[in-house]
């Protein structure tokens, strides 16, 4: 009976850090229709493989007027990103195709929508300098912020 006790301690010790370490890993952004971001900031510690970003518009306006989404890149790739973003359109979430600078993007979202994307972190320096950014036309010069890989 000891046994079991400690058993199913270690297992509940187990099952709330896995619950920890997976809140630490996720990033709730939200973006309005005055173009910005909540944040100016976001962190994940070094011990994520993954992320869960969740992007939120809290605006009214439609994605074709005022659409937003959220871009991951070296901070000295956001402005060339932004403008090849411009020719690759809309229907590419301005995003130019097989952009291999790009590290993580959403789709374009208007008012009231929500997406999210998981991405990779392995591969990322905690001592390099990531930013995020907005690439609907426009946006990116405003909607922007550092993204910190915390070691």
């Amino acid at each position: 009976m000891t046994n079991m006790i400690k058993a199913t301690a270690a297992l509940g010790v187990m099952l709330m850090s896995l619950n920890v370490n997976a809140s630490e890993c996720e990033l709730t952004i939200t973006a309005n229709d005055a173009m910005q971001f909540d944040k100016k900031s976001l962190s994940v510690p070094a011990t994520c493989k993954e992320v869960t970003l969740n992007l939120h518009h809290s605006g009214s306006l439609p994605k074709s007027a005022m659409g937003h989404n959220w871009v991951l890149s070296t901070a000295d790739n956001v402005q060339a990103i932004a403008n090849d973003g411009m020719t690759a359109g809309a229907d590419n979430s301005y995003i130019k195709e097989g952009d291999e600078r790009v590290l993580a993007h959403t789709d374009v979202i208007g008012g009231g929508g929500s997406t999210s994307i998981t991405f990779n972190i392995e591969g990322l320096d905690s001592k390099a300098a990531y930013r995020f950014f907005c690439s609907f036309p426009g946006h990116w010069a405003i909607m922007q912020g550092s993204f910190v890989i915390e070691a």
